[in-house]
């Protein structure tokens, strides 16, 4: 009965397949080493312990007259150096070890081979992928190629893999056991990965961060394939029907759970740009550009009044400070462009009050005489008095 009793547990080991030890790539090899390397440096002070505890527990119960009895007893140097040396030379040895691991496996550093044996050369040039955490799934973008995946990443193999990474509302965290350690995705942020595959075969990428309700199915395959295969599955790709624009986007960006796999004939080339600068959404001014004006000094207290309503906020307002509704910067745009605009889009007046916490005066326009002042857009005109 006792045997039978512990099947279920004996089924649940065989089923595992020890991936972070048995890794396909390079850089998750040598992570493995520097665990195993770790563990063995840490197991020749922890063996001897816990085998000194058994020892002396038997060698000094109470039953064992033939021990020696020694009270006074309270120091020796050769056992302190023995004590002592041991412990110290483990650390220096982890230290090192920590140190050279923290340069070499650091996740911004460019490959500096594709496996232990094979150094890269001139002609290994590496796959760029553009990677999104969404609610609740993974979003993958081949700039060079023009396409992109939904739940499914794929490379050839002994190919530098240089990943982008970022996120679109709540922090999660990319990783693939097989191919590399896991790094965070964050909005607003960018986070950069470096890897490769040598060995092909399907594996298994998932977020290791929890991200609420659909975060169990938040998971993906890594196809690692030959030049042949890959080169097929970009045709299967660029074959597909679904296209991805801002507006499909901002759809795709809703929150579900256990999406089915999805491929992109086409993806809107500063798509990872806007959402990396999260102004994915129409006439919303991106991180980059506030941080530009920021830099110059900012548009000062009157500059809240710069925003506009989102148009979609999933399912609440993200914490605006502004008032009941959801709000963001509108974009800028300079007065050239007003002037080339037709001249029905201009029918009054235009209302440059926000701009005068940023050092302007509201100068008489007229299309005719255009200024080097900016329009906020999203400003209702106004007709003067």
């Amino acid at each position: 009965m006792k045997l039978l009793a512990l099947l279920p547990f004996a089924a649940l080991l065989g089923g595992c397949d020890f991936v972070v030890l048995a890794p396909a790539g390079d850089i998750a090899a040598q992570q493995r080493d520097l665990v195993v390397i770790s563990t063995v440096l840490m197991l020749i002070i922890v063996l001897p312990v816990m085998a000194l505890t058994v020892f002396f527990a038997w060698r000094y119960r109470q039953s064992n007259a033939a021990a020696p009895y020694e009270p006074e007893w309270d120091h020796s140097t050769q056992l302190e150096l023995v004590i002592w040396s041991a412990p110290l030379l483990i650390i220096i040895c982890l230290g090192a070890l920590t140190w050279m691991g923290t340069h070499l496996l650091d996740p911004y550093r460019s490959l500096g081979r594709i496996a232990a044996d094979k150094p890269i050369e001139s002609k290994d040039a590496p796959l760029n992928v553009e990677v999104v955490a969404l609610d609740w799934k993974w979003l993958f973008i081949y700039p060079d190629y023009g396409v992109a995946a939904v739940n499914e990443l794929a490379a050839p193999v002994d190919r530098p893999i240089r990943f982008r990474i970022t996120a679109s509302s709540v922090m999660n965290s990319f990783y693939i056991p097989a191919l590399a350690g896991q790094i965070y995705a964050m909005p607003g942020m960018e986070t950069k990965l470096h890897a490769v595959a040598n060995k092909e075969g399907t594996y298994r990428g998932f977020s290791a961060n929890y991200s609420g309700a659909g975060f169990s199915g938040m998971h993906f395959d890594f196809k690692s394939l030959s030049a042949t295969d890959f080169d097929k599955w970009i045709g299967s790709a660029k074959a597909s029907s679904n296209m991805l624009g801002r507006t499909d986007y901002l759809q795709l960006e809703r929150p579900s759970q256990n999406d089915p796999i999805r491929l992109y004939r086409s993806v809107d080339r500063d798509l990872y740009k806007a959402i990396l600068n999260m102004c994915v959404e129409p006439g919303k001014m991106c991180m980059s550009e506030m941080m530009a004006i920021d830099a110059k000094g900012g548009l000062g207290r009157e500059g809240f009044n710069n925003t506009l309503p989102l148009t979609y906020d999933k399912y609440a307002r993200r914490g605006a400070p502004l008032g009941s509704e959801p709000t963001f910067v509108a974009g800028i745009c300079s007065m050239d462009e007003i002037k080339d605009a037709p001249s029905h889009e201009i029918t009054a007046p235009l209302d440059l009050t926000p701009l005068r916490g940023f050092g302007l005066k509201r100068p008489p326009f007229s299309p005719a005489h255009p200024s080097s002042t900016s329009l906020l857009l999203g400003q209702r005109p106004k007709s003067e008095s």
